[in-house]
């Protein structure tokens, strides 16, 4: 399992049309701290596989997501179940608070942070 690259075209129609929760990326290139979460993105992406949906959104490319979603600062990790926003987090997460929120939303338990 991949994560999705999604854009201003297709954000809308991927994340509406999702069951279950999906885990966006908001990162850009040039961000340290976005290359540094990248990897732990795609290791979620392989674990969580077939359980929940991982795709990222390049800001600099797809400013209309980014502007719509408030995102200001990167990398943010937005959190949706059912294609309804429920919360994100901002910042380089390490992979186990990543994978806690994860569960949290999953399990219906608390929305994300």
């Amino acid at each position: 399992m991949s994560v999705t690259e999604l854009t201003d075209a297709t954000f809308d129609e991927q994340i509406s049309g999702t069951e279950g929760v999906t885990v966006v990326d908001f990162w850009a290139p040039w961000c340290g701290p976005c290359r540094m979460v990248a990897p732990v993105i795609e290791e979620l992406a392989a674990e969580y596989a077939g359980q929940v949906h991982f795709a990222k959104v390049n800001v600099d490319e797809n400013q209309q997501v980014a502007g719509a979603f408030g995102i200001r600062s990167i990398p943010t990790i937005g959190f949706f179940k059912d294609g309804e926003p429920i919360g994100s987090v901002v910042g380089a997460y390490p992979k186990e608070a990543l994978q806690q929120v994860i569960e949290q939303v999953r399990t219906g338990e608390a929305d994300a942070a």
